[in-house]
């Protein structure tokens, strides 16, 4: 199995952190017992801009989810349909040419489901297997992957497409002050990619770009009873957010001996591993990984940069790093990467790439 080609969408509004932190503590006012706290969770949250699916004074007129979900369903489908021809493009392929769609959302929800209005829009099999993922949140743009690869597997002379659409912004409470809504409001941003998976047997007719990195090996790992570390409150203004401060102590405690142990199973350790493909979770997420994993300084650099520019686009962050990675950091012939993401269970997911 093979990740032949990475493509992304974003929506048109991109706004710099500093003007977004100032235009919401003025537009919250009074609600805020503390002005100069949202001033430094933003700041500290390690984003210097971010892309939104409406200009910010649209916002105050979404009431209710419906309208919020709206929203998201229509622009939804037109990043997915963007970002699957940036994908399938560079490979000399269409729509019609995939077998199995995988979508995967968090920030809201259809039904039918975005792949299935896609289907009506662009030219995929009328057979082609559809396999919604909702609920992975973070962790499920490298879960995505590893169902894909588990289909390609079953079936080496097809293509699996994998897209993630996180509308992040459409999730925001404005009755919620919390710490956790406020650090939510300044982490997390708008995006969508979609990932071509490919089976061994398949031969692209015209491809542009260079083979990406082979799939060897996944691994989930659900960590029990911690559900409370991360997740949504889902009510009738829709999506209010869960975020504990635990998640970089759940990092510390557990990442390590999953990866080693998964390297073990494939006679590799962490030296053999010469890039990581992480979720950009957050600065105190990444310095976790970092830790852990004992990782130099430089390892996450790409991890760090995505959170600068765009910030935490839930499923689809890991994938803004893959195909950063795809587009100016290959590895070197035969060297091995790590593609990994963690999210609401709260579960881990390994990839093991070889190039």
């Amino acid at each position: 199995m093979r990740i032949s080609s990475v493509g992304t969408a974003f929506p048109p509004h991109r706004i710099p952190q500093a003007e977004f932190t100032e235009r919401l503590r003025n537009y919250w006012g009074d609600k805020l017992p503390e002005p100069r706290l949202i001033s430094r969770l933003h700041a500290n949250c390690g984003v210097e801009s971010r892309y939104f699916v409406l200009p910010l004074e649209a916002y105050p007129g979404l009431v209710g989810f419906r309208a919020t979900n709206d929203v998201w369903i229509t622009n939804a489908v037109e990043l997915g349909q963007s970002c699957i021809d940036r994908a399938l493009s560079p490979l000399g392929l269409t729509a019609a040419d995939v077998s199995a769609i995988f979508f995967a959302s968090v920030t809201g929800i259809a039904s039918p489901t975005i792949d299935a209005r896609l289907i009506n829009l662009m030219p995929f099999p009328a057979h082609v297997k559809r396999t919604p993922i909702f609920g992975l949140g973070c962790v499920a743009g490298a879960a995505g992957i590893a169902r894909a690869s588990d289909y390609v597997r079953a079936f080496p002379d097809q293509i699996a497409l994998l897209l993630s659409v996180e509308l992040c912004s459409l999730t925001w409470q404005d009755n919620d002050q919390s710490i956790a809504n406020l650090i939510s409001c300044g982490l997390f941003g708008d995006g969508a990619a979609a990932v071509v998976v490919t089976g061994n047997d398949v031969v692209l007719p015209a491809s542009k770009i260079a083979p990406g990195p082979s799939v060897l090996a996944t691994r989930s790992t659900f960590y029990r009873n911690s559900e409370y570390v991360m997740g949504w409150d889902i009510g009738d203004t829709g999506f209010t957010i869960v975020l504990s401060p635990d998640v970089p102590k759940v990092v510390i405690e557990n990442l390590r001996g999953d990866v080693d142990s998964f390297l073990a199973e494939h006679t590799l350790a962490l030296a053999d591993i010469s890039s990581w493909i992480f979720h950009s979770g957050g600065p105190k997420v990444l310095e976790a990984v970092e830790s852990a994993l004992d990782l130099p300084k430089d390892a996450l650099a790409l991890s760090w940069k995505s959170l600068r520019e765009v910030g935490n686009l839930s499923a689809a962050s890991v994938l803004m790093v893959l195909a950063e990675t795809l587009q100016s950091h290959r590895g070197a012939p035969g060297t091995y990467s790590i593609l990994a993401a963690m999210g609401p269970g709260f579960c881990l997911e390994l990839v093991l790439l070889q190039w």
